[in-house]
């Protein structure tokens, strides 16, 4: 069996790919060598939107009978920040003490590098016709807007008649080791302004003006006062959460004519933008009466949740993480929004990926030892997905 390259090999070549987003820094160019050299068809779209950065992204393809499993990610990683601050260089990808430094070790070029060399290793040992399609969904703009990214690229590739069964996608999902969670689903975010308007004047002629202030904490307190619901079986409870509270007021000797509060929710599937928004306006108009004028502005978001229901899909990747780790994963909806938000469109999609303690912070690293076992996992996952038929009995 031709040899094939390792997920260290694999990482270490990916961080040493400055893509900050949006730029593309060499990671996709690397990828697409890769695969093409394993006989995948390999295209690199790139898309743009007004106000935005153009977005170098990567579709690659081997088979072309069902079922076809995608693998997805994104290879832009977030900016380092200060350099000297780093034990090692971020993009060098050096390895100490058994792990690997580097931006995106862990999110994500790690998982992409254990995707690839887990693919390169069924292939080299399969060969082509293995009874089905893999394909690579992977995008340069997940850590940005996310607009000219794998929203477009799902959309490129429905229009050339491309269709995928299930959806692997390698973020990092497991909180303190390697087989601790799957994430099923992802909760929405909605993100709107409240504000109250008053009238500006003097603070000694109170009766000239109209504080905004405390009809602001009046409002605030109505969207507080009661949880937006309980949770549901797979989600927890939505979260109402202020995040500022601005009156832009420099001087104490004068009543402002504003006040505003920005507010996130994260919600879970009772809800869609609509029908939150409905409820705000609800609570805002029942606490607000005649006493306090207001103005809410809701952000437009294609961040809605999500459920992919546990199925015979999800039970063969827990199998798999089980078989590799001995941990039997739980299946959550935690944490933030992520590129599954539009893979659920075109599949259903599931995410595992590598321990996400170190994403996002300075001396971002991966053990080592868990690119082996991710990459074991994945290369389970394909097995059990495309099972090997049965060879005929020798004759005797």
């Amino acid at each position: 069996m031709p040899t094939t390259p390792s997920p260290l090999a694999l990482a270490q070549g990916l961080i040493r790919c400055p893509s900050v987003t949006p730029e593309e820094g060499g990671a996709l160019a690397y990828l697409a060598g890769l695969l093409a050299a394993a006989g995948f068809s390999v295209e690199r779209p790139v898309f743009s939107a007004p106000g935005t950065p153009d977005v170098e992204n990567l579709y690659a393809r081997i088979g072309a009978d069902g079922p076809c499993l995608l693998l997805a990610g994104h290879t832009d990683v977030v900016p380092p920040g200060e350099p000297a601050l780093w034990r090692h260089d971020p993009f060098a990808g050096v390895v100490e003490g058994g792990e690997l430094h580097g931006r995106g070790a862990v999110d994500m070029k790690g998982g992409i590098a254990c995707l690839a060399a887990a693919s390169l290793a069924f292939l080299a040992e399969r060969g082509p016709a293995f009874g089905g399609s893999i394909a690579f969904l992977v995008t340069g703009d997940e850590e940005g807007p996310a607009v000219n990214g794998t929203v477009k690229l799902l959309a490129w590739a429905r229009a050339r008649g491309e269709r995928f069964d299930h959806c692997i996608l390698a973020e990092p999902t497991n909180p303190d080791a390697l087989g601790d969670m799957i994430k099923i689903g992802r909760r929405g975010s909605l993100t709107a302004t409240l504000t109250v308007l008053g009238a500006q004047g003097h603070v000694a002629y109170p009766h000239r003006a109209e504080n905004p202030i405390p009809g602001l904490i009046r409002l605030a307190g109505a969207l507080l006062a009661a949880p937006l619901d309980e949770g549901t079986a797979h989600f927890d409870a939505s979260n109402l959460e202020f995040t500022t509270i601005d009156v832009g007021n420099p001087a104490s000797n004068v009543i402002p004519a504003q006040a505003r509060a920005a507010l996130n929710i994260r919600f879970n599937d009772l809800w869609n933008p609509a029908s939150l928004e409905a409820e705000l306006r609800r609570r805002l108009d029942a606490a607000a009466g005649n006493a306090v004028r207001y103005r809410l502005d809701v952000q437009p978001t294609n961040a809605v949740a999500f459920l992919t229901q546990p199925d015979a899909f999800v039970d063969l990747v827990t199998a798999a993480i089980e078989a590799e780790t001995g941990r039997r994963p739980v299946l959550s909806t935690t944490g933030g929004t992520s590129d599954a938000r539009f893979i659920k469109e075109a599949c259903p999609v599931i995410e595992f990926g590598l321990v996400g303690q170190t994403m996002h912070q300075v001396d971002e690293r991966v053990a080592v030892a868990d690119l082996d076992r991710l990459t074991a996992i994945f290369r389970r996952i394909l097995n059990a997905y495309f099972p090997a038929s049965p060879q005929p009995a020798e004759r005797a």
